[in-house]
């Protein structure tokens, strides 16, 4: 099927061409039309299966047909993260390039002034996160008691992230007769809650499960010295001339460190994560999507909502404590159709994470050996040297040595934090 076909109009497929698409995915085609028709969605898709084109294409194309004069949003997406409101508002700007409609993006972490400036100027099509929204909704800067078409994008990190609140706060200020898109990747009775208490008669769409890698990302591990882990990483990145690569850490300062290790070895390297300000942070990935830094590492949080095109490398440099991570962390590859490579270096002190997220996965992920690289005692040795050493810092180690992750990590990631 060609998107010409889904009833969309010329202004809006020519800005889909001019990106160079031509076929709409397996969520876009189910979806268009839907929203085209007005009514509610449920939908259970990941990042990299072209959710975002398939609300904000119908969404352009509905708000286009009654041009108002009325300068109150008229159309509100919700997001878990800055990266990722950033990212679809850009993409609202991308597809509507050819109508008269205006759209702003409004999050934590820059100053709220020029946001309200946007906001008093009038828009259409606005793109927040909860907290930042509820600042500007306090302070009067922006009227919500219009909004025809909400969206919620990847309701289920919102929830996990302590959101649940803040969105019960905004549904409030919201008229009651609306039409609503709700985006998950997962569909656990904490979404089915929300998705009841929100949606109406709904249309089911679900394309892609939470727990499945992509069948396009080739998958591989390198089993590794944790002392010889960054070596390898510069030998893999040269000797395969990686132009792109995302790489994952566990730790903020893990992030840092290996990054200027990489530049020690003449690998342009950047590091993304939470302690970042939000402009160094919005810099490096600008950096990293242009080519002007090949090697990007981030910790998960900060790679939330990342939406990178035909990422063509994802490495785990060290395994995520909890196995659906890695899901998440691999899923930044092989998007829309193009391939990928996920590579996770592993140490001796990680074959039992490796253990559970094969388990998860129900497969057995390949593994090669790099001469010169394999595991070795001295480097196991350092590697229980190392945590010993963040232990006396007065960080919580579980008894193999990993880092747990909190029981209360909804809210721990949330509170004192606008996003």
């Amino acid at each position: 099927m060609s998107f010409e076909k889904l009833g969309l109009r010329a202004e809006l497929l020519s800005a889909v061409a001019a990106e160079g698409y031509t076929t709409p995915t397996p969520v876009q085609e189910r979806t268009i039309p839907v929203v085209l028709e007005g009514r509610d969605v449920l939908a259970g898709a990941q990042t990299g299966t072209g959710k975002t084109a398939a609300f904000a294409l119908p969404i352009l194309q509905l708000l286009n047909k009654a041009d108002s004069a009325m300068r109150f949003p008229r159309a509100l997406v919700l997001t878990p993260t800055r990266e990722l409101a950033a990212q679809v508002h850009e993409s609202f700007l991308t597809y509507g390039r050819n109508l008269r409609l205006r759209s702003t993006v409004v999050y934590g972490g820059v100053g709220i002034n020029p946001q309200m400036d946007k906001l008093r100027r009038g828009v259409d099509i606005l793109v927040a996160t909860p907290g930042r929204l509820l600042d500007h909704a306090g302070q009067g800067t922006v009227n919500l008691s219009k909004v025809e078409i909400l969206v919620l994008d990847e309701a289920d990190r919102m929830l996990d992230m302590g959101f649940i609140h803040d969105i019960r706060r905004i549904m409030k200020l919201l008229p009651v007769k609306r039409q609503n898109l709700l985006f998950s990747a997962t569909y656990s009775d904490d979404i089915r809650q929300l998705a009841d208490g929100i949606l109406h008669k709904p249309e089911l769409i679900e394309v892609a499960r939470r727990n499945i890698a992509a069948e396009n990302v080739t998958q591989m591990v390198h089993p590794v010295g944790h002392s010889r882990k960054r070596e390898l990483l510069s030998h893999l990145i040269k000797q395969g001339d990686w132009q792109q690569v995302l790489v994952f850490t566990r730790t903020k300062h893990g992030a840092n460190r290996l990054a200027t290790q990489l530049l020690s070895d003449g690998v342009s390297a950047t590091a993304i994560h939470g302690n970042k300000s939000q402009a160094a942070r919005t810099r490096a990935l600008a950096d990293f999507k242009n080519g002007s830094v090949r090697t990007l590492v981030a910790t998960d949080i900060a790679a939330r909502g990342l939406d990178i095109d035909r990422l063509p490398h994802v490495v785990n440099f060290e395994l995520p404590n909890v196995p659906e991570d890695y899901v998440h962390r691999i899923g930044r590859t092989g998007r829309a159709g193009s391939n990928g490579m996920a590579v996770s270096l592993v140490c001796a002190e990680e074959e039992e994470l490796l253990t559970g997220i094969q388990r998860l996965l129900k497969l057995t992920i390949p593994v090669k050996k790099i001469e010169g690289f394999d595991h070795d005692a001295a480097s196991a040795q350092a590697y229980k040297a190392e945590r010993q050493g963040e232990k006396s810092f007065g960080r919580r180690s579980s008894p193999s040595g990993f880092n747990r992750r909190p029981s209360n990590t909804r809210n721990s990631q949330s509170k004192g934090y606008r996003r």
